[in-house]
């Protein structure tokens, strides 16, 4: 269903990205943001999902600052080599090619973000600093960010046996953004980390992640409609 195609970045560095484009009219655009595993098949897959819902979708990759083509395992040794990767790349560099995405395909019409994991934190800070609306999965750095104050709405998806996101930190999620300006709604799942991952039977809820699905399609349809 998709492409890859290069955008340009603000650092004058271009970077590919995979786009992926509804059969007719679009009603909106989402920018997927991967997990620390780069721009893996899974996450084309969410993109091809929205796309199937009537949205252009592009997912850019990330790690190409650093290092083009980067598609990790799933297993410790990826997890090692991603969280480096990520760090390299860094938040601000992360949130500046969401824009550059934003903006190849903006003529779309409204433009949301979602991501996974440390792509969940970029979503968030998407929110906050380029005022679009954001969903986040499972995404634990975002506690260092919540004094930030979003310019957008938010939906955040996690789990309750999520070993790496404790509850109190979902907590401090509820508490920060209590008084959201444009609305922040926190759901909680009977899952544990990555359960949208569809290709990892250690982790996928396929429940959990249908139903994250059809509140994000429903965030997006009231945030993103002209």
């Amino acid at each position: 269903m998709g492409q890859t195609i290069q955008i340009p970045t603000g650092g004058m560095q271009r970077i590919g990205a995979y786009r992926a484009d509804p059969d007719g009219a679009p009603c909106g655009a989402i920018v997927v943001v991967q997990e620390i595993f780069g721009l893996t098949g899974y996450v084309r897959r969410v993109a091809d999902r929205f796309a199937a819902q009537g949205y252009v979708a592009i997912a850019p990759s990330m790690f190409d600052f650093i290092e083009t083509g980067v598609e990790l395992a799933c297993d410790e040794a990826g997890a090692a080599k991603g969280r480096a990767l990520a760090a390299k790349v860094g938040f601000e560099r992360a949130v500046g090619a969401v824009a550059s995405a934003a903006e190849a395909i903006g003529s779309a019409g409204g433009v949301g973000v979602v991501g996974f994991c440390w792509g969940g934190t970029v979503a968030f800070l998407s929110a906050t600093r380029l005022g679009l609306p954001a969903v986040i999965y499972y995404g634990g750095r975002s506690v260092p960010f919540l004094g930030e104050t979003p310019d957008a709405p938010l939906l955040f998806h996690f789990g309750d046996r999520d070993s790496i996101i404790p509850p109190s930190d979902v907590q401090k999620h509820r508490d920060a953004l209590v008084d959201a300006p444009l609305g922040a709604e926190i759901r909680v799942y009977p899952a544990g980390p990555a359960f949208d991952r569809d290709h990892d039977a250690r982790h996928f809820e396929p429940e959990s992640s249908s139903l994250a699905f059809e509140r994000t399609l429903a965030f997006f349809g009231r945030t993103l409609s002209p």
